[in-house]
């Protein structure tokens, strides 16, 4: 059950995010005006522009959320589950395929280190 006090700091974080977000906006949009038109002859933009340029950015690039920066670790729990379900001949004929196609991987499984070794020339 939520309580009275958790609304209100909700509510709070609402024009939080709106002051921050109207920040970084005219952060871009001072530093767009000051740099670009002199340095590559660029018209200068106004607030709503460098909002759109701040969307923008986050579309092409990410910076967070699930497709963002946290997306990697997603991937890498996913081959951790994975690794986890194989059995320890699948796990080595795995390793064994990835050396074969990728001549950088190295294994961090205890005993697929000893194997790398034995396969360099004396």
């Amino acid at each position: 059950m939520r309580t009275y006090e958790y609304r209100r700091r909700r509510y709070f974080f609402i024009p939080l995010i709106l002051v921050a977000v109207a920040a970084f906006s005219a952060v871009t949009m001072l530093l767009w005006n000051e740099l670009m038109p002199l340095l590559f002859n660029l018209p200068a933009i106004g607030f709503w522009q460098a909002l759109g340029l701040l969307i923008l950015g986050r579309l092409f690039f990410g910076g967070g959320g699930p497709s963002g920066w946290w997306g990697r670790n997603r991937w890498r729990y996913g081959m951790e589950q994975r690794m986890s379900k194989m059995s320890p001949e699948e796990r080595e004929e795995f390793f064994k395929k990835m050396r074969t196609r990728c001549r950088s991987w190295y294994s961090e499984s205890p005993g697929e280190k000893e194997g790398m070794e034995s396969d360099k020339p004396e």
